[in-house]
């Protein structure tokens, strides 16, 4: 296990971030509807891509939060929100990696079937779902990240600048 001092990620990939209160997730559920409806505006062409899928339900689990994210990316209902970790919600798919993992998958930094080849990502339930969404994704001009950081203007795009670069820093650990 890494030290915390340095701000190295732990074993849990969260590093620091462990040691800070839990958000109440009542104010990051319309931050994500947020971010979701934004995202969706920009990119119409994620649901076709999911095909069958867009109703399907995705936990994705940032490791080492003390949440779970559900997404359902139906264009006529779409959720985004979190759910505390004890109270997991029923999915069709699950994808687990910690934070910094999942930030490179969405901003487009990262290679998704390495990610699971080398164990850093885990994937259970509707595989198939989980492979259409991957290359939704991947079909994305530009950055889901800079997208949802750009809502917040300047303040949005310096965290997630700051966000990279710790990544980065892990990575390179």
């Amino acid at each position: 296990m890494t030290e915390i001092a340095h701000g190295k990620p732990d074993a849990t990939g969260a590093g620091p971030l462990r040691f800070l209160p839990p958000p109440p997730l009542f104010l990051l559920q319309p931050i994500l509807a947020r971010v979701a409806r934004r995202v969706a505006g920009l990119h119409p062409s994620l649901f076709d891509r999911l095909g069958p899928h867009r109703t399907a339900c995705f936990v994705i689990d940032p490791r080492g939060l003390p949440f779970v994210l559900l997404l359902v990316p139906d264009p006529e209902n779409l959720v985004f929100r979190a759910e505390p970790r004890r109270r997991e919600p029923q999915s069709d798919a699950r994808i687990a990696g910690n934070f910094f993992d999942l930030l490179a998958l969405v901003d487009g930094n990262s290679d998704g079937d390495a990610l699971f080849f080398s164990r850093d990502l885990d994937i259970t339930g509707n595989t198939e779902a989980v492979v259409c969404l991957r290359n939704a994704l991947d079909d994305v001009e530009g950055s889901i990240a800079e997208d949802a950081a750009g809502l917040f203007g300047a303040p949005g795009r310096a965290i997630l600048a700051a966000l990279r670069r710790a990544g980065d820093r892990r990575g390179g650990s």
